[in-house]
């Protein structure tokens, strides 16, 4: 039996979801470009959408967590308390990093001295001048934090796929799009 109670609700689901594709494209468009020709449309034009995406990300991340600290339902976790303190330290790590890698983006694009836009509607001016020296170190450490989420990441959906197939749990089935679950027991 599904209750709604046992599951996150709709818009807290569709955040999930939607943080998990935008950090998967982001993170799949900035190795694809490395492998493209300096200067060429196709190049920048990832690297433009990359950049909207990011903007777009910033504002998701922010109206997400709004959204966890002042609404949403949270389910009853059924898993031990050390597991559920594991959890909960592992989502906050991925919102600092998130936010960490954000932050980064925009100093590292400011640092280029390029203007950046959301997908050509409006430009982001930088509110301070940043010292263009500092790009290398920011872009590395923008790189460094990205595997950071991808790798915790992993982590986190292959917890979700160990409590449902070996814990029998519904951790997963309440983090699942839709009104009915595929992997429903």
């Amino acid at each position: 039996m599904n209750h709604a109670a046992d599951r996150y609700d709709r818009l807290t689901r569709t955040f999930h979801w939607l943080t998990a594709a935008v950090v998967i494209f982001m993170f799949a468009s900035a190795h694809i470009w490395e492998n493209l020709e300096k200067g060429t449309p196709l190049r920048k034009g990832l690297q433009s959408v990359h950049i909207s995406f990011g903007i777009a990300m910033a504002l998701l991340i922010v109206v997400r967590i709004v959204w966890r600290v002042f609404g949403g339902n949270r389910p009853k976790a059924d898993s031990h308390p050390a597991l559920n303190l594991l959890a909960k330290m592992a989502h906050g790590c991925l919102y600092l990093l998130l936010l960490v890698q954000i932050a980064l983006g925009f100093l590292f694009r400011w640092a280029q001295g390029e203007p950046f836009n959301f997908f050509g509607l409006f430009p982001v001016p930088a509110p301070f001048v940043i010292d263009h020296d500092g790009r290398g170190t920011l872009g590395g450490l923008h790189n460094t934090v990205a595997w950071a989420i991808i790798l915790l990441a992993g982590l986190h959906a292959m917890a979700a796929l160990w409590h449902h197939f070996v814990m029998g749990d519904s951790t997963l089935r309440r983090m699942l799009p839709g009104s009915r679950n595929v992997f429903q027991k």
